[in-house]
């Protein structure tokens, strides 16, 4: 026999579990990640690991639950290795996870983002906003999201000033510390300089958009810049273990301190 674990990660609980779990707490972490490029060193669930890894210990920290994670939604890009799931897919399929905890008796929904991609963000927010307006019944369950880095101070002015968003300085730093072994640090490379500036510029630079006729009124094709190769938009030639353990920290710490404020509402 087993002994219980430390937390309440719902994929490895039981029905008993997850009831007497419910007598204690009715708050839940939902982590969304999506699988996609992460350059030539990192693995293509990074994404999945930003919401997991951090979901997990804020669960130990929290005692609050942890929903299995969602692992595929809208990246975007289109280097191999990257799934795109449709936002309005990705919209229903959320609802139904929404309405699957409400029905448990969840009071407290937190949606964790791993990846933070303007248009995953606003599929997400939709859902939910949607979800909110179309049951009114729930009027009673708190629901909320956000990019996990969004706790981190440390990160802000990594993103903000050094520009630093997608396989970079703290995404190699995260995975470093929580798993080094799949970090190739001998293939750490970038795209053109010419690149790395237009990423440093606007985090979607990633994106071309055409018109067949220029007018305000035309929507645009929108592709991925044919010249990028790698898809790296940082520096991840800075990243280190300490650093990843740094971030870990300050997060868990602040989501830690947020959750629990949820909890007691």
């Amino acid at each position: 026999m087993g002994a219980r674990l430390p937390a309440r990660i719902m994929e490895f609980m039981t029905v008993d579990e997850v009831r007497d779990g419910l007598a204690e707490t009715k708050t839940v972490i939902v982590p969304m990640g999506v699988i996609e490029q992460h350059g030539y060193h990192l693995p293509l669930n990074t994404d999945v690991c930003n919401c997991y890894e951090i979901g997990k210990r804020v669960a130990e920290r929290t005692g609050c639950f942890l929903a299995p994670p969602i692992n595929y939604s809208y990246s975007g890009g289109e280097l191999p290795g990257t799934f795109n799931i449709h936002p309005a897919t990705l919209a229903l399929y959320l609802n139904d996870i929404l309405k699957s905890l409400v029905v448990m008796g969840f009071k407290n929904i937190f949606v964790a983002l791993g990846h933070a991609g303007t248009e995953n963000r606003v599929a997400t927010e939709s859902a939910v906003d949607m979800f909110m307006r179309l049951n009114p019944e729930v009027k009673d369950v708190c629901f909320g999201g956000a990019p996990v880095m969004w706790f981190s101070q440390k990160y802000r002015p990594m993103a903000m000033a050094d520009k630093d968003y997608h396989a970079g300085w703290s995404e190699t730093s995260r995975i470093m510390y929580w798993f080094p072994e799949l970090v190739r640090e001998e293939k750490i490379v970038t795209d053109t300089p010419e690149l790395m500036e237009r990423f440093r510029q606007d985090q979607d630079a990633y994106q071309v958009k055409t018109k067949l006729f220029e007018h305000e009124f035309i929507y645009p094709y929108i592709r991925q810049h044919p010249e990028i190769k790698v898809g790296v938009m940082g520096d991840p030639s800075k990243a280190s273990r300490e650093l990843g353990e740094a971030i870990t920290n300050e997060v868990v710490d602040n989501m830690s301190a947020f959750m629990l404020k949820l909890d007691r509402r």
